[in-house]
Protein backbone atom coordinates (compact mmCIF):
# COMPACT_ATOMS: atom_id res chain seq x y z
CA UNK A 1 0.00 0.00 0.00
CA UNK A 2 1.21 3.50 -0.82
CA UNK A 3 2.03 6.10 1.83
CA UNK A 4 -1.07 7.96 0.68
CA UNK A 5 -3.17 4.83 1.16
CA UNK A 6 -1.90 4.38 4.72
CA UNK A 7 -2.55 8.03 5.55
CA UNK A 8 -6.03 7.86 4.05
CA UNK A 9 -6.90 4.81 6.13
CA UNK A 10 -5.57 6.55 9.23
CA UNK A 11 -7.60 9.67 8.47
CA UNK A 12 -10.71 7.51 8.06
CA UNK A 13 -10.22 5.34 11.15
CA UNK A 14 -7.96 7.12 13.67
CA UNK A 15 -9.65 6.92 17.06
CA UNK A 16 -7.25 9.23 18.88
CA UNK A 17 -7.76 12.83 19.95
CA UNK A 18 -10.24 14.13 19.12
CA UNK A 19 -12.39 11.02 19.10
CA UNK A 20 -14.35 11.51 15.88
CA UNK A 21 -17.16 9.25 14.77
CA UNK A 22 -16.42 7.12 11.70
CA UNK A 23 -17.94 8.08 8.39
CA UNK A 24 -20.83 5.98 7.07
CA UNK A 25 -19.48 2.78 5.50
CA UNK A 26 -20.67 3.64 1.99
CA UNK A 27 -18.95 7.02 2.19
CA UNK A 28 -15.68 5.59 3.53
CA UNK A 29 -15.73 3.00 0.75
CA UNK A 30 -16.27 5.73 -1.86
CA UNK A 31 -13.43 7.85 -0.47
CA UNK A 32 -11.07 4.86 -0.56
CA UNK A 33 -12.08 4.00 -4.13
CA UNK A 34 -11.40 7.60 -5.21
CA UNK A 35 -8.09 7.68 -3.31
CA UNK A 36 -9.03 11.08 -1.89
CA UNK A 37 -6.33 13.27 -0.35
CA UNK A 38 -5.92 12.32 3.33
CA UNK A 39 -6.64 15.90 4.44
CA UNK A 40 -10.00 15.79 2.68
CA UNK A 41 -10.93 12.58 4.50
CA UNK A 42 -9.91 14.17 7.81
CA UNK A 43 -11.98 17.28 7.04
CA UNK A 44 -15.05 15.25 6.11
CA UNK A 45 -14.77 13.27 9.34
CA UNK A 46 -14.57 16.45 11.41
CA UNK A 47 -17.63 18.02 9.74
CA UNK A 48 -19.56 14.74 9.90
CA UNK A 49 -18.84 14.48 13.64
CA UNK A 50 -20.15 18.00 14.22
CA UNK A 51 -23.24 17.22 12.12
CA UNK A 52 -23.89 14.28 14.47
CA UNK A 53 -23.86 16.68 17.40
CA UNK A 54 -26.29 19.01 15.62
CA UNK A 55 -28.80 16.32 14.66
CA UNK A 56 -28.65 14.70 18.10
CA UNK A 57 -29.44 18.10 19.64
CA UNK A 58 -32.21 18.82 17.12
CA UNK A 59 -33.89 15.45 17.73
CA UNK A 60 -33.83 15.97 21.48
CA UNK A 61 -34.87 19.63 21.57
CA UNK A 62 -37.03 19.84 18.44
CA UNK A 63 -39.20 16.72 18.09
CA UNK A 64 -41.53 18.62 15.75
CA UNK A 65 -38.70 19.58 13.38
CA UNK A 66 -38.89 17.43 10.27
CA UNK A 67 -35.49 16.59 8.83
CA UNK A 68 -33.74 13.55 7.39
CA UNK A 69 -31.04 12.57 9.86
CA UNK A 70 -29.27 10.17 7.52
CA UNK A 71 -29.32 12.67 4.65
CA UNK A 72 -27.76 15.37 6.85
CA UNK A 73 -25.03 13.00 7.98
CA UNK A 74 -24.38 11.89 4.40
CA UNK A 75 -24.26 15.50 3.26
CA UNK A 76 -21.76 16.42 5.94
CA UNK A 77 -19.65 13.38 5.09
CA UNK A 78 -19.49 14.20 1.36
CA UNK A 79 -20.04 17.95 1.00
CA UNK A 80 -16.49 18.68 -0.22
CA UNK A 81 -15.93 15.50 -2.23
CA UNK A 82 -15.40 17.60 -5.35
CA UNK A 83 -12.08 18.67 -3.86
CA UNK A 84 -10.84 15.23 -4.89
CA UNK A 85 -10.68 16.78 -8.37
CA UNK A 86 -10.01 20.39 -7.36
CA UNK A 87 -7.28 19.65 -4.81
CA UNK A 88 -6.12 23.27 -4.75
CA UNK A 89 -9.40 24.18 -3.05
CA UNK A 90 -8.35 22.13 -0.03
CA UNK A 91 -5.90 24.84 0.93
CA UNK A 92 -7.26 27.85 -0.92
CA UNK A 93 -10.52 29.46 -1.98
CA UNK A 94 -12.70 28.23 -4.80
CA UNK A 95 -16.13 26.89 -5.62
CA UNK A 96 -15.41 24.63 -8.59
CA UNK A 97 -15.61 21.64 -6.25
CA UNK A 98 -19.32 22.20 -5.60
CA UNK A 99 -20.76 21.23 -8.98
CA UNK A 100 -17.97 18.71 -9.55
CA UNK A 101 -18.83 17.06 -6.25
CA UNK A 102 -22.50 16.83 -7.13
CA UNK A 103 -21.67 15.25 -10.49
CA UNK A 104 -19.19 12.87 -8.88
CA UNK A 105 -21.78 11.59 -6.44
CA UNK A 106 -24.37 11.17 -9.19
CA UNK A 107 -21.84 9.26 -11.29
CA UNK A 108 -21.23 6.89 -8.38
CA UNK A 109 -24.89 6.04 -8.05
CA UNK A 110 -26.08 8.41 -5.35
CA UNK A 111 -29.42 10.10 -5.99
CA UNK A 112 -30.05 13.79 -6.56
CA UNK A 113 -31.41 14.21 -3.01
CA UNK A 114 -28.06 13.14 -1.53
CA UNK A 115 -25.75 14.57 -4.19
CA UNK A 116 -27.25 18.05 -3.77
CA UNK A 117 -25.34 18.77 -0.54
CA UNK A 118 -22.09 19.08 -2.50
CA UNK A 119 -23.58 22.28 -3.94
CA UNK A 120 -25.93 23.53 -1.26
CA UNK A 121 -23.40 23.52 1.60
CA UNK A 122 -22.18 26.90 0.37
CA UNK A 123 -25.52 28.38 -0.80
CA UNK A 124 -28.25 28.97 1.74
CA UNK A 125 -30.79 31.26 0.10
CA UNK A 126 -32.11 29.25 -2.85
CA UNK A 127 -35.82 28.46 -3.03
CA UNK A 128 -35.26 24.74 -2.48
CA UNK A 129 -32.97 25.03 0.55
CA UNK A 130 -34.38 23.06 3.45
CA UNK A 131 -33.39 22.47 7.04
CA UNK A 132 -31.27 19.47 5.99
CA UNK A 133 -29.14 21.74 3.78
CA UNK A 134 -28.89 24.37 6.51
CA UNK A 135 -27.71 21.85 9.10
CA UNK A 136 -24.96 20.63 6.76
CA UNK A 137 -23.93 24.25 6.13
CA UNK A 138 -23.79 25.04 9.84
CA UNK A 139 -21.71 21.92 10.52
CA UNK A 140 -19.30 23.00 7.77
CA UNK A 141 -18.80 26.33 9.53
CA UNK A 142 -18.88 25.59 13.23
CA UNK A 143 -16.47 22.63 13.04
CA UNK A 144 -13.75 25.32 13.02
CA UNK A 145 -15.75 27.66 15.29
CA UNK A 146 -16.77 29.97 12.45
CA UNK A 147 -20.08 31.67 13.09
CA UNK A 148 -22.19 33.00 10.20
CA UNK A 149 -25.09 35.08 11.58
CA UNK A 150 -27.18 35.09 8.39
CA UNK A 151 -26.95 31.29 8.13
CA UNK A 152 -27.75 30.79 11.79
CA UNK A 153 -30.70 33.19 11.46
CA UNK A 154 -32.19 30.94 8.77
CA UNK A 155 -31.85 27.96 11.10
CA UNK A 156 -33.41 29.90 13.99
CA UNK A 157 -36.40 30.69 11.77
CA UNK A 158 -36.93 27.01 10.95
CA UNK A 159 -36.57 26.04 14.60
CA UNK A 160 -39.07 28.67 15.71
CA UNK A 161 -41.60 27.62 13.06
CA UNK A 162 -41.36 23.99 14.17
CA UNK A 163 -41.44 24.56 17.92
CA UNK A 164 -43.78 27.53 18.26
CA UNK A 165 -41.21 29.14 20.54
CA UNK A 166 -39.97 32.67 19.93
CA UNK A 167 -37.04 33.30 17.64
CA UNK A 168 -35.18 34.72 20.63
CA UNK A 169 -35.59 31.48 22.60
CA UNK A 170 -34.40 29.45 19.66
CA UNK A 171 -31.50 31.81 19.03
CA UNK A 172 -30.30 31.43 22.62
CA UNK A 173 -30.57 27.64 22.49
CA UNK A 174 -28.75 27.38 19.16
CA UNK A 175 -26.11 29.85 20.29
CA UNK A 176 -25.41 27.76 23.40
CA UNK A 177 -25.07 24.62 21.29
CA UNK A 178 -22.79 26.16 18.69
CA UNK A 179 -20.66 27.77 21.38
CA UNK A 180 -20.16 24.37 23.02
CA UNK A 181 -19.41 22.66 19.70
CA UNK A 182 -16.97 25.42 18.79
CA UNK A 183 -14.90 24.69 21.89
CA UNK A 184 -13.58 21.55 20.18
CA UNK A 185 -12.46 23.43 17.08
CA UNK A 186 -8.75 23.58 17.90
CA UNK A 187 -8.51 19.80 18.26
CA UNK A 188 -10.47 19.23 15.06
CA UNK A 189 -8.28 21.70 13.18
CA UNK A 190 -5.14 19.98 14.51
CA UNK A 191 -6.52 16.60 13.42
CA UNK A 192 -7.13 17.89 9.90
CA UNK A 193 -3.75 19.64 9.69
CA UNK A 194 -1.95 16.41 10.58
CA UNK A 195 -2.77 15.05 7.10
CA UNK A 196 -1.27 16.20 3.81
CA UNK A 197 -3.24 18.01 1.13
CA UNK A 198 -1.59 16.02 -1.65
CA UNK A 199 -1.20 12.32 -2.20
CA UNK A 200 2.34 11.34 -1.15
CA UNK A 201 3.61 8.15 -2.79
Amino acid sequence: MTTSGHLLLRALHDSGDPSLRPLPDKVAELLRSLDVPPRLAAHLRAVHDVAHQLVDWAEERQPALRFDREAVLFGAATHDIGKTVHVGELSGPGSAHEETGRELLLTHGFGVELARFAGTHAAWTGPDIGIDDLLVSVADKVWKNKRVPELEDLVVGRLSEASGRTRWEEFLALDDLLGAVGEGADRRLAFQAAYPVGRPR
